[in-house]
C-alpha cells in the first residue's frame, strides 16, 4: 500500500502499484519496458559490483564489465523511451541517463584504445557512471524505499556522490597504473 492509499487519497485512474511503486501507466507497453529496464538495470549494478571487486586482470574483470555497459546501454535506451513519454516529469532521468550513458563510453573508449592515462581515465569515468546509474534509481524511486523514505530527496541526489567519489579516489590511488596524480591527457 503506497503512502497516498494509507492516507486515505485516490490514486489517479491511470495508474498502478507494482512491489509498493506507483506506476504513472496502466499501458501494457509502459508496463512492459519499465520490466524490461528494472530487470537491466539490476543486472547493471549487479555486474558493476562484480567488475569493482573483481581482480584488474584479464577475465572476470572485463568481462563483467563488458556486462555492466551493454546492461547500461539497454538502461539508457529504455530510459530514453520513458523519459520521451513523460518528458515534463522525468527529463531529469533522461540527463542522468545520458551521463551515466556517456560517462561509461569515455571509460570504455579509453581502455580499448589506450589512451594516454587510461587507468585514470576508465577508473574515473566507469566510476562516474555507476555512481550516476544509482543517482538516477534513487532520484526516482527513493521516496518509495524503506529508510530513503525518510530521507530529504536532496539526498538521493547527494549520497551516491559521495560514497562514490571517495571510492574513485581511492581506486586512483591504489590502481598501478592511474598512481600518478598528474591530470590523465588523450
Amino acid at each position: 500500500m503506497t503512502k497516498r492509499q494509507c492516507s486515505g487519497e485516490q490514486m489517479a485512474p491511470d495508474t498502478i502499484t507494482v512491489a509498493g511503486i506507483e506506476m504513472p501507466s496502466v499501458s501494457p507497453l509502459f508496463l512492459a519496458v519499465v520490466g524490461f529496464h528494472v530487470v537491466v538495470g539490476a543486472v547493471a549494478v549487479i555486474a558493476g559490483i562484480a567488475a569493482m571487486l573483481s581482480k584488474k586482470q584479464p577475465g572476470r574483470h572485463p568481462r563483467f564489465g563488458t556486462v555492466y555497459f551493454w546492461c547500461l546501454s539497454a538502461v539508457f535506451a529504455s530510459a530514453t523511451l520513458l523519459s520521451v513519454v513523460r518528458w515534463a516529469e522525468d527529463y531529469h532521468l533522461f540527463i542522468l541517463g545520458t551521463l551515466s550513458f556517456g560517462t561509461a563510453c569515455v571509460g570504455r573508449t579509453a581502455r580499448r584504445q589506450r589512451w594516454r592515462g587510461w587507468a585514470k581515465w576508465h577508473i574515473t569515468s566507469m566510476g562516474l557512471s555507476y555512481i550516476l546509474l544509482l543517482t538516477a534509481f534513487y532520484v526516482d524511486n527513493g521516496h518509495s524505499l524503506p529508510l530513503w523514505r525518510d530521507l530529504p530527496p536532496i539526498t538521493y541526489w547527494l549520497i551516491p556522490g559521495a560514497i562514490g567519489i571517495p571510492l574513485i579516489g581511492y581506486g586512483l590511488l591504489r590502481h598501478p597504473l592511474a598512481r600518478d596524480l598528474a591530470l590523465p591527457r588523450m
